[in-house]
């Protein structure tokens, strides 16, 4: 199967005044790509060539920063891209697959049309019942009762509703819809990567350049979900020691950190306790980056501040204006958001009886990872040579902007090939855990496996 642009017209154009070069079409030779013969990620969406733009984006990011060797001269295989980005379909755990959404994570038929549930995290269950009335039934709620309760109302009440109760669910709209609404011109407006400099100076800091051009570097993780963690598990691959740091409830998924967590150490503050926030602010006084993935303001909410030189790098999931800033999102509710779904849908439109669809794997969130990875590259690589600390943006919505407007749009498209068992690796027995290898060329595997969630100390190894 024969591709068009593979990512070339993919551009991170940072903000201009940082002395950084964004584009993706000239820098350094990459290689190649390998497995081109394969209909990987196929969808009507150009899939691929976001997926390819965003790690190219990080190799060149790296090169930037002084990286050599396979990192950023060897071909890059589509097979393992393929199964990075596909990275819930292929974890396995003791030889079982784990379901990438929990049994209320859905598509489900209102009234007048369709509204997408994100309900993976118990308590984001809990409000979503809490908001139909049906949260005293507890267990005995199944998809069934849910889409009972859901069949006789509006989408945009359900919305709404969500919403004011702090559940997680969206109206299915068409592109055209989105992209005339407030939210969806604010969220479609700017760079893909937002990089800002911060007038405050500090020490400059080289980097170390060679394979890992992060070594040195601390990174503090304050994400979740996947796109903050694909971001900081790519520093790690890169040298840098990162530190995930978890508040102990709600707990996370367990199959999310184990595909997720590898190459990170993993320590639980409750930042809602004045000695957790403490030795939280201890980290980050001694930290090179830190990453987020709350809503705008959340950190400073905390009363955690970010050191001068310090780089803050942040995912969202509508952007940091706009309507839609404060609202909750997931990859899932994106794609339903901006017509993503409809798109994607066998029959075009949300009210076929087939209804929506989605895109081949979690592109928005492991495109968004990689951009944002990029990004803090960028900075670090910024602050070795003037000592200024920077911010850094990427957002799931801005990302599904791209990918709207990308040319090579294919209806007729094959199904997306499964990725290559050489595109995965195991490791232990109590479990035995089965996750892709990285996508980057010049490494087969990460540094070291996800550790049990939460059980490093808080603090940073010497």
């Amino acid at each position: 199967m024969e591709r068009s642009g593979t990512g070339a017209t993919l551009v991170a154009d940072y903000e201009a005044g940082a002395g950084i070069v964004g584009d993706t079409d000239g820098g350094p030779d990459l290689g190649a790509l390998t497995g081109t013969d394969q209909p990987w990620l196929a969808a009507t969406l150009p899939v691929l060539d976001l997926a390819v733009g965003s790690v190219q984006a990080l190799r060149r990011a790296a090169a930037r920063a002084g990286a050599a060797g396979p990192l950023v001269d060897a071909p890059l295989d589509l097979g393992r891209l393929a199964a990075s980005f596909s990275a819930d379909q292929v974890f396995r755990l003791d030889g079982h697959e784990v379901p990438g959404f929990a049994p209320l994570s859905g598509f489900f038929r209102t009234r007048d049309g369709w509204v997408r549930t994100h309900a993976n995290y118990p308590h984001h269950a809990h409000r979503a019942l809490a908001m139909l009335g049906l949260h005293r039934a507890g267990a005995a709620v199944g998809p069934e009762r849910l889409a009972e309760a859901l069949a006789v109302m509006d989408a945009q009440n359900v919305e709404d509703s969500a919403m004011a109760g702090g559940a997680v669910a969206v109206r299915v709209r068409t592109e055209e819809e989105w992209r005339a609404s407030p939210q969806g011109v604010a969220a479609a407006s700017g760079p893909l990567v937002r990089l800002t400099t911060r007038e405050d100076k500090g020490p400059s800091t080289p980097l170390a350049g060679g394979p890992q051009p992060l070594r040195g570097v601390r990174v503090l993780d304050l994400t979740r979900v996947i796109a903050g963690p694909v971001a900081t598990r790519t520093l790690a691959l890169l040298g840098a020691q990162v530190l995930r740091v978890d508040p102990p409830v709600p707990a996370e998924i367990r199959s999310q950190h184990l595909d997720t967590g590898q190459g990170k150490r993993t320590a639980l503050l409750d930042l809602h306790d004045d000695g957790d926030i403490a030795r939280a602010q201890d980290l980050l006084d001694v930290a090179d980056v830190l990453v987020t993935g709350y809503r705008p303001g959340a950190v400073e909410t905390y009363g955690l501040e970010v050191p001068a030189a310090a780089v803050h790098a942040r995912v969202d999931a509508w952007g940091e204006d706009g309507p839609w800033a404060e609202r909750r999102g997931f990859d899932s509710i994106v794609q339903a958001a901006t017509g993503i779904s409809i798109v994607e849908s066998l029959g075009g439109d949300a009210r076929e009886a087939a209804g929506p669809g989605a895109l081949p794997a979690q592109a928005l969130d492991h495109a968004s990872g990689y951009l944002l990875a990029a990004g803090v590259v960028d900075a670090l690589a910024a602050r070795a040579r003037d000592g200024q600390g920077r911010d850094v943006v990427v957002s799931l919505a801005r990302t599904a902007a791209w990918l709207l407007d990308a040319p090579g749009r294919d209806p007729q498209h094959p199904r997306a090939a499964t990725p290559p068992r050489s595109a995965v690796v195991s490791h232990g027995h109590n479990p035995e855990v089965t996750t892709a290898r990285p996508a980057i060329p010049g490494f087969e595997d990460y540094p070291f496996p996800a550790r049990p969630w939460g059980t490093d100390h808080a603090r940073w190894e010497v």
